[in-house]
């Protein structure tokens, strides 16, 4: 079980991060590691990346009912339903998708530390991003888990239909066609929603957090 982030010498007593200036981190009563003990299992962040159409929210839910039928504390944070509210005021282009990606990172973190197995669904297309959001948590807190399904694939489940106005040009800057996806290099697992059935999925991905010792074994 890795630390707090207020554990962390990088934080110090006095922080001054962005235009947040004269603010101290506050050390909670409850600890990471006592809410694992209270509920059975570990908190980590579910970072669930790939094309739009990929099956990335399908998969999440999917795992998050999974877990919750079992009586473990999880959550979807789910691209579409964040840009509702925490992020309404971002667009598309490359500087709103860093800061889009940012903010579910910090987002993140928080529900990592309450304990919680937290399931984020994001194109999240560029690999400096996860990155950064990685590297906001400990090792082995962050496990990228890459949607991969093909672009044609994609097109052709559309279920959006966002492909089919991206190719018309009535959507600019879009993942894919006018605008790139990186692939994760080295991502702790890839699925292959393009071929395989939700199930099947869904079984590699509980096995995977089953072996890591993340969650116990299911009844």
């Amino acid at each position: 079980m890795t630390a707090s982030p207020a554990s962390n010498p990088a934080y110090g007593a006095l922080t001054n991060q962005g235009n947040s200036t004269n603010i101290v981190w506050h050390h909670s009563t409850v600890t990471r590691e006592a809410r694992a003990y209270q509920r059975g299992h570990r908190s980590a962040i579910l970072w669930f990346t790939g094309l739009s159409g990929s099956g990335k929210s399908t998969l999440a839910n999917a795992v998050n009912s999974a877990l919750f039928e079992q009586g473990m504390a999880c959550y979807v944070l789910d691209g579409d339903n964040i840009r509702h509210g925490l992020c309404k005021d971002l667009g598309f282009s490359d500087s709103d998708r860093e800061e889009n990606i940012r903010r579910i990172g910090e987002v993140a973190k928080l529900f990592l530390d309450a304990g919680v197995v937290v399931l984020t669904a994001f194109v999240s297309p560029f690999k400096a991003d996860r990155d950064r959001a990685r590297a906001l948590v400990g090792e082995g807190d962050f496990i990228e888990i890459h949607c991969a399904a093909d672009l044609g694939v994609c097109e052709e489940r559309d279920t959006k239909g966002l492909y089919a106005k991206a190719r018309a040009g009535e959507i600019k800057e879009f993942t894919g066609i006018s605008s790139p996806y990186e692939e994760p290099e080295l991502p702790e697992l890839r699925v292959d929603t393009g071929g395989q059935g939700l199930e099947e999925c869904v079984t590699h991905i509980i096995g995977y957090l089953q072996g890591q010792g993340i969650i116990p074994e299911l009844s």
